[in-house]
């Protein structure tokens, strides 16, 4: 009995000794490193667009063909122009900087392009004079540079500019004693939510005398007739380029979410997202018509098609939701009821492309792919040939010669002779 009185007595003095340093001590100090945002206000940014001298690509986006010059998308910061007079020699002349830049078309040597929220016309006829001639403000939806995962985001607020980059900080906070236990600090969880939100937001003929230029399959813009089709995370958007000098907006149609890509074929749109491939008919270009969706799991989504079939790879990455890498071939005999017809297995196919039944996938770091697709149902029968040793991202094949972004370089293939693909060059990509 006496040593269960002082057992209790051990006990209380606990608990007083809890509650006296608590009322003491009901604030707790916090110390961590937080990803702070760096902000270009919205006045530099609509005055930064100029051509620079040539340089270095280090982070290549999208690729673009113009009669003979290709452009390559530098992410976040730019266009570089290569002059491919002759591909096998082919020479980066200039820069155009465009902060926020990731896509890209062109007609009658007006450059269209994103600058973070804002679209601009650059009359780009001058490489070495050129000039912004239109801006659309506010366009896009407003988002955020990558981050690493896992840290913590600082507050953002988007009255200041855009944000271009982060810039990491130590912070010390004062917690109350009861949220201890969190991770972040509420400021912390809210913009990190924030975040998340706003990060998703984010062919025609080629040659000499080209009207309008040529995208890979991974493009957002694209040219039809006298209409530049842009996509954003859910809206394509329509702008009447039939005055190149005073392109006006034609109107907008909400589409779903997480589109991706465009691609047009048959008189329509085949729009890719992470869930399915959307077809709208162009019988009437200022109005595209719903036409039907074809669905798929869950799966980063770019789309091309030539004939009766469409083809789409499903790929993970980083905001791809399941673990599917594969080639879908789905027929579109009846675009009103597109059907799967066969599925291959790939290690993590991004951009592909289709010349006269010759298809092209860039799969990740498995390298480049190349199948005589004229019997969609054996495709694995009837592989070309197999570029090992490359990292691939996007291709635009067009009469013969091939054109490829990958993460070391920009590889420009002769396949006159499908079954002897040469290699005619390679820009190299230096890392930053």
């Amino acid at each position: 009995m006496k040593q269960n009185k002082i057992q209790t007595c051990l006990v209380f003095t606990s608990m007083l000794t809890i509650l006296f340093l608590g009322s003491c001590q009901d604030k707790l100090l916090q110390t961590y490193e937080v990803n702070n945002p760096v902000y270009m206000s919205y006045e530099a940014l609509r005055s930064a667009v100029k051509d620079t001298a040539p340089e270095e690509i280090s982070q290549p986006g999208k690729i673009y063909l113009y009669g003979d010059y290709i452009l390559v998308n530098e992410v976040r910061e730019g266009i570089h122009v290569v002059n491919n007079t002759d591909p096998s020699n082919p020479e980066v002349i200039s820069f155009i900087k465009i902060p926020g830049n990731i896509d890209m078309a062109i007609k009658h040597n007006i450059l269209y392009a994103d600058s973070y929220v804002d679209l601009v016309a650059i009359d780009i006829s001058d490489l070495n004079d050129i000039r912004e001639v239109a801006r659309f403000e506010d366009l896009f939806s407003w988002s955020l540079p990558p981050y690493e995962a896992g840290t913590r985001v600082g507050m953002v607020d988007e009255a200041e500019g855009v944000v271009i980059d982060w810039k990491v900080e130590e912070v010390t906070e004062e917690l109350d004693w009861e949220d201890q236990g969190l991770m972040y600090p509420t400021r912390m969880w809210e913009s990190t939510m924030r975040m998340d939100m706003v990060s998703f937001a984010s062919a025609n003929s080629t040659g000499g005398g080209s009207v309008t230029g040529t995208g890979g399959s991974m493009a957002r813009f694209i040219i039809y007739e006298d209409i530049l089709y842009v996509i954003d995370q859910s809206n394509l958007h329509m702008f009447d380029i039939n005055n190149e000098l005073n392109p006006i907006s034609a109107g907008s149609t909400q589409i779903g979410w997480n589109i991706e890509t465009v691609f047009i074929a048959r008189e329509h749109l085949f729009i890719g997202s992470m869930t399915g491939m959307y077809i709208y008919s162009l019988y009437d270009p200022v109005n595209p018509d719903y036409v039907s969706t074809y669905w798929h799991v869950t799966s980063c989504d770019p789309v091309v098609v030539e004939g009766n079939y469409a083809y789409i790879t499903l790929r993970t990455g980083n905001i791809c939701e399941t673990d599917v890498n594969q080639l879908e071939i789905v027929d579109i005999h009846k675009l009103a009821s597109p059907i799967k017809i066969k599925s291959y297995p790939m290690h993590n196919p991004h951009g592909l492309g289709i010349d006269q039944g010759i298809l092209f996938i860039c799969d990740g770091d498995a390298g480049l792919k190349v199948y005589d697709a004229s019997d969609p149902l054996n495709l694995n029968a009837n592989q070309l040939a197999h570029f090992t040793e490359i990292n691939t991202f996007d291709v635009i094949p067009i009469e013969t010669h091939l054109i490829m972004i990958g993460e070391d370089g920009l590889y420009q293939y002769d396949y006159s002779d499908v079954k002897d693909i040469n290699l005619l060059s390679m820009i190299p990509i230096v890392a930053d």
